[in-house]
């Protein structure tokens, strides 16, 4: 096991031995697509678990998702989120969707080496999808005032989770004054307070509830 899967063992101790080599696996197969293209910046590659697997299991953190809930990953990259919160929730379906094909072209690899058969990769804008989802999570693509319209029709009614359904969006920095342009309400969450490495002093998640659900 490598020291980035024990550090995510340590703070998540439940995991199977299939999530654990599904963990194991994730920095040699995106060491091998980052040695074609460029889809990790390569000093971030010397801090992998911690600059994006750990990072986007901050989501997991703040909400477990249920059984059968279905979530979009907009503006997912080489898969972040979606990819290390597919693996910790097998029961959940993931889209994951990214307007560049190269990143999807990996996200779907990837998926398919780690046989993680809840997530759907498709090179595609926001804008255009016509599903809906429980949740929209994303790693911070832009200003949530320009994230929020593109969220606008996706987000189911029901809600089947102990949060209202919405959007998870991991941000750093000064989230409240970004946030007052929307004037919506919403919970930040402090990274720091679940992980202990430096890198998330600044780091958050923002709960959004979708109050408009027509």
């Amino acid at each position: 096991m490598n020291p980035g899967t024990t550090l995510i063992l340590s703070y998540f101790p439940d995991l199977s031995e299939t999530q654990i080599v599904q963990f194991d696996r994730l920095q040699e197969l995106f060491e091998d697509w980052n040695s074609k293209i460029n889809v990790i910046s390569r000093k971030d590659m010397d801090q992998f678990y911690v600059h994006h697997v750990l990072h986007s299991l901050g989501i997991a953190k703040v909400m477990e998702f249920a059984p059968g809930t279905k979530v979009l990953d907009i503006g997912t990259g080489g898969g972040f989120p979606g990819i290390p919160l597919a693996i910790l929730f097998p029961d959940t379906h993931f889209h994951l969707v990214d307007s560049i094909g190269k990143k999807i072209t990996v996200v779907k690899d990837v998926t398919k080496q780690l046989k993680l058969s809840n997530v759907e990769a498709q090179q595609a804008r926001a804008e255009e999808l016509v599903r809906k989802y429980d949740f929209v999570i994303s790693r911070a693509v832009t200003r949530m005032a320009n994230f929020y319209p593109w969220v606008k029709g996706k987000i189911k009614k029901e809600d089947i989770n102990e949060f209202q359904n919405g959007i998870l969006y991991l941000k750093g920095g000064d989230v409240d004054e970004e946030m007052e342009e929307l004037d919506k309400s919403y919970v930040v969450y402090h990274l720091s307070d679940y992980f202990k490495e430096d890198f998330f002093e600044t780091k958050k998640v923002v709960y959004m509830p979708w109050e408009d659900k027509r």
